[in-house]
C-alpha cells in the first residue's frame, strides 16, 4: 500500500481524495524542519505541503521511496525541484485556485488603508472619538501600480478598474494588458505616478531584494504600499523608516522573510505597532473556498499520476496529459534525455514480444518521459531490463 504524509493543515478533502485511490494518509498539523522531515518520510511515497516546509536536496535524496510532491500553493520555491525531477520525483502546485482569495484581500487592504480604518479603529477601541475626512480618501480615481502582472495580477487589474480605478503595471516578461490598464516601461515609472503600490511577484531568487530604500523612496509621497508575494523582495526596515516618516501613508504585508513553521508560535517583525499598518500571517490565500479548491487540485493531479502516468502541469517532469487506457498495461518511463533512449525502450518491448497499442514522448531540458500502453502484460524482464539502462531515472507502471 502507498503511504500520504501531508503536512500543515492541508484540507480535508485532499485526504479523502487520495484515500479513495486506496493510499495511507497521515496527517500532520504543523511545518517539519529538515532532520523531523528525512524521519517522517521513511516508507512515504507522496509528501504534501504548504509554504513553510522546505524540502530540500538532503530530503529528496534520503527519501527513496518519494515519489510525488505536492505544494498545496502557489509557490514552488521550497522544494528543490531538480534534484526532485533527477530522483524521479514529480512535484505539482495550484497555480490557480487561489488567486481570487488573494485578490479580494488586496481589494480589501486597499480599501482599508485608504480610508485610513486601521487607525479609527485603534482609537476607537482605546476610547478616543476622532471623526476626520483627514487623511481618507476614495479609491475612485486613484492610480494602482500593480506589480507582476500574472493570475493575480491581472485579476486584480480587473476588478480594480470596475471599482473606478486607473490600473498600471510592470513585469519584466511581456504581458497583454487587460481593459483599461496600462503597461509601464520601467518600475521607476511605475512609482512616480502610482497611489497605490502592489507586490505580486514570483519566488524566483532574482527577485530577492527587488524593493529596497531606493524604491521604497520612488514612491509617491502619501502613496500606500502592499506587498502579498513573497517575503524576501522587500526591505521591510527601509518601508518602516518610510512610514515613520510620512512618505508612505500605510502598508498591508502578508508575507515575511522569516516566519513561524506552526500556529501559536512567537512571531516579530519591524512593521509591528505602526499608524495604518496591516498585518496578516501569510494568510492572503487562506479562505476556507481556495483551501478546498486547492486540496481537490493538487490531491487529483497527484492521483491522475500515480494511477494513468499523467503529468499534466507538473512543475518539474515533462507535461503529458493520460486518459485511463481501457483493457491496456501501461508503462511511463523517466529517463535522461539522451540520444537512443526511445529506440532502446521499444527494442527491449520487442525483442519480448510485447505488443505496443499506443506510446507518446515528451521531453523537458534533461529529462524524457516516453509513455507506452502494452497489450496483455508486460513481463518482468522487460522491467528489470529498462531499470539497468543508464538513462533510466523511474519506471511507474499503472493501469
Amino acid at each position: 500500500m502507498q503511504r500520504a504524509l501531508l503536512l500543515e493543515n492541508l484540507h480535508p478533502l485532499a485526504t479523502s481524495i487520495l484515500q479513495a485511490q486506496g493510499i495511507e494518509v497521515v496527517t500532520r498539523t504543523g511545518a517539519l524542519d529538515e532532520p523531523e522531515l528525512i524521519e517522517a518520510l521513511d516508507g512515504v511515497h507522496i509528501l504534501g505541503i504548504r509554504s513553510k516546509t522546505t524540502v530540500s536536496q538532503r530530503v529528496i535524496e534520503s527519501a527513496p521511496d518519494l515519489m510525488a510532491i505536492g505544494a498545496f500553493c502557489i509557490g514552488t520555491n521550497q522544494i528543490d525541484l531538480a534534484t526532485a525531477a533527477r530522483h524521479g520525483v514529480a512535484a505539482f502546485n495550484a497555480p490557480f485556485s487561489n488567486t481570487r482569495s488573494v485578490v479580494e484581500i488586496a481589494i480589501a487592504d486597499i480599501i482599508a488603508l485608504t480610508r485610513r480604518l486601521t487607525v479609527f479603529n485603534d482609537e476607537m477601541h482605546a476610547g478616543t472619538w476622532n471623526k476626520s475626512a483627514v487623511g481618507a480618501h476614495e479609491i475612485r480615481g486613484r492610480t494602482l501600480g500593480i506589480v507582476g502582472y500574472g493570475n493575480i495580477g491581472t485579476q486584480l487589474s480587473v476588478l480594480a478598474e470596475n471599482l473606478g480605478m486607473s490600473v498600471v503595471f510592470y513585469d519584466t516578461a511581456e504581458k497583454l494588458a487587460l481593459g483599461n490598464a496600462r503597461r509601464m516601461e520601467s518600475l521607476d515609472e511605475l512609482l512616480e505616478i502610482a497611489d497605490i503600490v502592489t507586490l505580486h511577484v514570483d519566488g524566483r531568487a532574482g527577485n530577492a531584494g527587488m524593493f529596497g530604500a531606493e524604491q521604497v523612496a520612488k514612491m509617491r509621497p502619501g502613496a500606500v504600499f502592499l506587498n502579498l508575494s513573497r517575503g524576501f523582495v522587500v526591505d521591510y526596515g527601509a518601508l518602516r523608516d518610510a512610514i515613520l516618516s510620512g512618505h508612505v501613508a500605510g502598508a498591508a504585508v502578508d508575507v515575511f522573510p522569516t516566519e513561524p513553521k506552526r500556529k501559536g508560535d512567537p512571531f516579530a517583525s519591524e512593521l509591528q505597532g505602526l499608524p495604518n499598518v496591516i498585518l496578516t500571517p501569510h494568510t492572503g490565500g487562506s479562505t476556507e473556498e481556495a483551501q478546498e479548491a486547492i486540496g481537490q487540485f493538487v490531491a487529483t493531479k497527484i492521483r491522475d499520476y500515480l494511477t494513468t502516468g499523467s503529468t499534466t502541469l507538473s512543475v518539474n517532469l515533462p507535461n503529458l496529459a493520460l486518459e485511463h487506457g481501457d483493457g491496456v498495461n501501461r508503462l511511463a518511463y523517466l529517463h535522461r534525455n539522451v540520444p537512443g533512449v526511445l529506440a532502446r525502450v521499444n527494442q527491449i518491448l520487442a525483442t519480448h514480444d510485447v505488443n505496443i497499442e499506443g506510446q507518446l514522448l515528451a521531453t523537458r531540458g534533461d529529462l524524457g518521459y516516453v509513455v507506452t500502453d502494452a497489450e496483455g502484460s508486460i513481463p518482468a524482464e522487460v522491467l528489470d531490463e529498462l531499470g539497468a539502462l543508464d538513462a533510466t531515472i523511474r519506471l511507474l507502471q499503472v493501469g
